[in-house]
């Protein structure tokens, strides 16, 4: 079985986040970029096919030289090669375009990809992505079997899971359930040094064309103080909510 894992580079959660240029430009100053936490849980269950069933696991990402560290982490980890499509990822359609043309020259079997990342929370690539290369699609996936041909998954719905069973060629849409947090990896000294004779691959990309554009950025309103009330005062914690909060 030969997989592909689409890796997204994106910001630390605890990074603080700027915006500059008019909040019209992402400030990278000071912002550490990790593996997308979606795309994180999706390589390390395809490293259990590769332990478990001899899969071969290429990494994937759209973007600038800039993400080539995250990529290398992916293959300290234990992806066998990594591919970059020199682009920068500005618009789902087109990354998911770009991705269809390496799945499809690759002959892929299963394409691993996060439902969404957590930069711009777009959602759309892996099921664009699905369309554009004729494979079945599984979103918000929190189980994978596969079987040869066959695949089985189970996936998060409003309320419950629900388990489906589809074949390959496949692309999921993967999230936290589909390994334990601790099944994730951390690189160890050899895996970082093997990943620096591991093919890192720069491709071009097929357009430039873009369907959408970020025109600004706006961050969240500063939360308001917060005020104690000492937990034996009930009267002035009434007194707040009626008057200040205005909620009772």
């Amino acid at each position: 079985m030969k997989i592909l894992v689409c890796i997204s580079h994106v910001p630390d959660t605890t990074s603080k986040i700027n915006f500059t240029e008019g909040n019209t430009k992402f400030d990278t100053n000071g912002v550490q970029f990790v593996i997308n936490p979606n795309d994180e849980f999706g390589l390390t269950r395809a490293m259990w096919f590769k332990e478990k069933q001899g899969a071969s696991v290429d990494v994937i990402n759209v973007g600038g030289t800039e993400t080539e560290p995250t990529l290398r982490k992916a293959l300290a980890i234990g992806a066998d090669a990594a591919i970059r499509v020199n682009t920068e990822a500005k618009d789902g359609f087109a990354v998911a375009k770009e991705l269809a043309k390496v799945v499809t020259d690759g002959n892929y079997d299963l394409v691993i990809a996060g439902r969404e990342s957590i930069d711009y929370n777009g959602g759309m690539v892996p099921g664009m992505l699905a369309s554009m290369i004729d494979a079945n699609f599984v979103t918000n996936c929190i189980h994978l079997e596969v079987e040869g041909n066959n695949a089985k998954a189970v996936r998060e719905i409003d309320g419950g899971k629900e388990s489906v069973s589809t074949t390959l060629p496949l692309v999921i849409g993967g999230q936290k359930g589909l390994v334990e947090e601790s099944d994730l990896r951390i690189p160890n000294m050899r895996g970082i040094m093997m990943a620096r004779k591991k093919p890192l691959t720069v491709l071009e990309p097929t357009t430039s064309t873009t369907e959408t554009n970020s025109v600004s950025f706006e961050k969240p309103v500063p939360k308001g103080a917060v005020t104690l009330v000492d937990a034996d005062n009930i009267d002035q914690l009434i007194n707040l909510l009626h008057n200040e909060a205005k909620v009772i």
